[in-house]
């Protein structure tokens, strides 16, 4: 192997192996002009003070089954009852909320309903998932 490609490929796994670091170490300003840190490594962040889990997480999190406790079904019946409107993306919001998985201004959060609803309808629209 020559000494460039060695080199290129080097370089190539180091960069892709940083990306994480040099994305999750951002900086940007509040309302004071302070300067505030921003970890992209956590939660989606749907409103400017609050952090969210990501809307496919939530609708997959009541997908999965863990939601059962507040009253959400999993699988194909989630998907059945959102289909058959019985069962509303607020719905799997407001559990999540009770089950302490969001915060309470999900609620509010209309753009946060909106995507959560489009995940929902993701997953009527998908024959299978795979993993």
């Amino acid at each position: 192997m020559k000494f460039s490609t060695l080199m290129d490929s080097v370089l190539i796994v180091g960069s892709i192996a940083l990306l994480p670091v040099i994305g999750g170490a951002q900086t940007g300003t509040n309302n004071s002009g302070e300067p505030i840190a921003i970890n992209s490594n956590n939660l989606f962040t749907y409103s400017t003070n609050v952090s969210y889990l990501k809307p496919f997480d939530a609708a997959f999190l009541a997908y999965q089954g863990n939601l059962k406790a507040q009253g959400i079904p999993s699988g194909s019946a989630l998907v059945s009852q959102y289909q058959t409107g019985s069962l509303t993306a607020l719905d799997v919001v407001k559990a999540a909320v009770n089950a302490k998985r969001l915060p309470a201004q999900a609620l509010n959060d209309t753009s946060y309903l909106n995507a959560v609803e489009s995940q929902l309808t993701s997953l009527g629209n998908t024959n299978s998932l795979s993993y």
